[in-house]
């Protein structure tokens, strides 16, 4: 049974940092790229930052471009999203994922964590 799950979350103030984990287990996971993604209430899935498999290549939404860094640790079956210069328009529930294909898309994923909340106050 696949499960990912997601800690790290909370409320930050504005320009503060947090980082996100999300553990897996169930999988091969040095075959997945793991992408994180977030929500709020009304609006679709929004993809955030992704990761190769091997941790070469990443990929980042316009929106956390230079704040964000995404990065795994295949030994411990992890992936990590370093948050940094936080602002409200980042509050959202955080949800990892793994995927065999594509990356930006959220239907390329197979596994989904539970989310964790993220709230920035201004």
């Amino acid at each position: 049974q696949v499960q990912l799950v997601e800690s790290g979350g909370g409320l930050v103030q504005a320009g503060g940092s947090l980082k996100l984990s999300c553990a897996a287990s169930g999988l091969t996971f040095s075959t997945y790229a793991m992408g994180w993604f977030r929500q709020t209430p009304g609006k679709e899935r929004e993809f955030v930052a992704a990761i190769g498999w091997s941790g070469a290549t990443t990929y980042y939404a316009d929106s956390v471009k230079g704040r964000f860094t995404i990065s795994r640790d295949n030994a411990k079956n992890t992936v990590f999203l370093q948050m940094n210069r936080l602002t409200p328009e980042d509050t959202a529930v955080y949800y990892c994922a793994g995927s065999r294909g594509g990356v930006r898309g959220a239907r390329n994923y197979d596994y989904w964590g539970q989310g964790t909340q993220v709230t920035v106050s201004s």
